[in-house]
């Protein structure tokens, strides 16, 4: 629009922002007539012409030939009434990918925010902070992994009630290695997505995430982290040679923030097109669905050949991926926990174990074991009776 006088052009979109407007219902013709100060007349030519010519025809047609790059009016009305109608929640991106794949339309991204937003239906995006240095991609698989929790209306059946989404995802290619919904991030959650990681693809060189409290302690509130107090993740970590790194700033987390933003835009009209109702349901849909369509377009290859995961076929995954409290056994052979009296059965390499310290693990299912050294002195329900091991003095595996 070189050519044209600044004052022209800026006739030109206002008159396009009140004819959008009116398009997509917000005004009718005749109001949008007297904001413009024009007639119904002229504002019926104006209509025509732009259905004709597109943005371009709102221009003095003395000054320039019309651009071949206009947009008629039938489909600028048909994508207003559609994102108004069927996609009124998704992005813009996402809906332009409706538009080509449902629709057949290939108005680019760009026209389709614009007009979007000039008829009121999306918000513009607020003003970018400043501006940070790209911080390069780990060469290999497996050197860096993120994992995080983000709380988000994902079913939206369930709104305005929130789910926790975990993920794991890769530094060097934004591969998800593990992402479910449950009700609340925690400890136990995140030790199941390391478990299923560190099972599927090995041990990994150093995991990259925020300073929640089940991750680091944190003396003073926006503080160092104390990496001498470990918490239970921190623990387990350290006893897999994992380094744990703290994050202390959102831009450090960049790809794991701009995931979830992703994701927030798609996931939850994903499911309430497919029907997911339950965690249950949108976990089995993240499996088979979603995390495929992730790897499909939104992956990049890593900058080497290879990866840096380790396989981890000899260690002991249940005795390390668990909460760990330390107790001293009682003279009757019980260990008291959580309001759980767990009694340890005869042992034959032992008479007793009174005043023996041990460890009580809560499994990630929920059971409860009691170990002394390397070995394992009983296995319990989540309700502290014992599953029985045959009164043999058992080495953990």
């Amino acid at each position: 629009m070189g050519d044209y006088p600044r004052p022209a052009v800026e006739r030109a979109m206002k008159v396009q922002e009140v004819i959008l407007k009116a398009i997509s219902g917000q005004l009718q013709w005749w109001q949008a007539a007297e904001i413009l100060g024009v007639s119904c007349r002229t504002m019926r030519r104006w209509k025509a012409r732009y259905q004709r010519h597109g943005y371009d025809g709102l221009f003095d047609r003395r000054r320039r030939r019309p651009s071949p790059r206009r947009v008629l009016l039938a489909t600028a009305q048909q994508v207003l009434r559609l994102y108004r109608e069927q996609y009124r929640d998704f992005n813009v991106a996402h809906f332009c990918d409706q538009l080509r794949e449902h629709h057949q339309i290939t108005l680019s991204y760009q026209w389709i925010k614009t007009a979007l937003q000039t008829a009121g239906l999306v918000a513009p995006r607020a003003k970018r902070g400043p501006h940070r240095q790209r911080r390069p991609r780990r060469p290999l698989r497996g050197m860096l992994l993120y994992v995080d929790g983000s709380p988000h209306a994902w079913l939206p059946d369930s709104a305005p009630a929130q789910q926790d989404l975990i993920a794991v995802i890769d530094d060097a290619t934004s591969e998800v290695y593990c992402a479910f919904l449950v009700e609340e991030e925690g400890t136990r959650p995140v030790l199941a997505a390391l478990r299923e990681v560190i099972t599927t693809q090995g041990l990994f060189c150093s995991l990259y995430t925020d300073r929640g409290g089940h991750f680091f302690h944190t003396p003073k509130a926006g503080g160092a982290v104390d990496k001498t107090q470990l918490t239970q993740i921190g623990r387990a970590l350290a006893q897999l040679g994992i380094e744990h790194i703290p994050s202390y700033c959102p831009q450090g987390r960049g790809r794991m923030e701009r995931l979830f933003g992703s994701w927030q835009g798609r996931l939850p009209q994903e499911l309430r097109r497919a029907g997911a109702r339950t965690i249950e349901e949108a976990n089995r849909y993240l499996r088979e669905r979603f995390i495929p369509w992730h790897h499909r377009h939104w992956t990049e290859p890593a900058a080497e050949r290879g990866h840096a995961f380790v396989p981890c076929a000899h260690v002991d995954l249940d005795a390390i991926l668990c909460a760990q409290h330390e107790r001293v056994v009682a003279a009757d052979n019980t260990v008291s926990i959580e309001g759980r009296r767990l009694q340890i059965a005869p042992q034959s390499n032992r008479w007793s174990f009174a005043k023996c310290r041990g460890k009580v693990c809560e499994q990630l299912d929920g059971t409860w074991t009691i170990r002394y050294g390397p070995h394992v002195l009983g296995r319990y329900r989540a309700d502290g009776q014992a599953l029985g091991n045959g009164g043999k003095l058992k080495r953990a595996a």
